[in-house]
């Protein structure tokens, strides 16, 4: 079963702060991780290796230091890896990423699977699994958590619903949006790591030229959308302090809690 799982480097949010001036994400000294959802995904690519047998390929689309992540993905178990960086690449929405990853796809060669984690904890927009698969014209489910049965021509998944999960048949090839409830990725075998550093030509890297699209249709230029601004929420606490005789403080407390209909 040959498996393709796509794979983001995110900044480890829970350290992420905004330049006041700019409104744009501190990264400098900020570690980065494989996106957690895609990690579960990948568990799920290596599980089914070793049931099915077959081929992991591990394709991210970033900068140079995104490679980092494809290491650890052949750590936990893929055999080879792709990086798409390029300049050109720089600045896309959902839309001109998706048909960036389809494009190295479709020059990735034959599949059977695509795997990827519902969304990316740096945008939370849980679109490029399902516009892939559009790009693709493949069949989708999304919100997938287990995977029941697999034939060589169709699948049968479990996807949550917010009163209980439906069960889906699908043909092959398809493309899931996996959940953290699936699994528990394993760690990265030390072995593997060593090999992925050792081994360059496990992780490939290409750019806009080797996929074979024009810079007018991904990167910034072929967004659809674009971010006018970036800035944190600014929260005011407003304070009030009742004084007095305690049976009416308490009433007027009462009174205050109901108006604003916290009680």
């Amino acid at each position: 079963m040959n498996i393709i799982v796509l794979v983001k480097q995110v900044p480890d949010t829970a350290e992420v702060k905004l330049d006041p001036k700019t409104g744009n994400l501190i990264r400098e000294g900020i570690e980065s991780i494989i996106n957690p959802d895609d990690r579960h995904a990948l568990e799920a690519a290596v599980a089914l290796k070793e049931e099915h047998g077959g081929k992991i390929t591990a394709i991210s689309m970033g900068p140079p230091q995104a490679i980092d992540a494809l290491s650890e993905a052949l750590g936990m178990g893929a055999d080879t890896g792709i990086l798409l960086s390029d300049r050109a690449f720089a600045g896309a929405d959902t839309w001109a990423t998706s048909t960036t990853l389809g494009k190295a796809i479709e020059k990735a060669g034959t599949y059977d699977l695509i795997l990827c984690g519902r969304q990316a904890i740096d945008g939370d927009t849980a679109q490029i699994g399902p516009q892939v698969a559009e790009y693709l014209g493949l069949p989708q489910v999304s919100y997938v958590y287990d995977i029941e049965k697999v034939s060589k021509k169709s699948m049968v998944v479990k996807r949550r619903m917010e009163d209980g999960f439906e069960r889906v048949q699908c043909t092959l090839p398809a493309l899931l949006t996996v959940i953290g409830d699936m699994n528990h990725p394993r760690y990265s075998h030390v072995a593997n790591l060593i090999d992925a550093c050792k081994e360059k030509a496990k992780i490939e890297i290409w750019n806009a030229a080797d996929i074979g699209v024009q810079t007018r249709d991904v990167g910034l230029e072929g967004s659809l959308t674009n971010v006018a601004k970036t800035f944190a929420p600014k929260f005011q606490r407003e304070g009030e302090i009742l004084k007095g005789d305690t049976l009416v403080v308490v009433k007027e407390l009462v009174a205050k809690l109901k108006e604003n209909m916290l009680i």
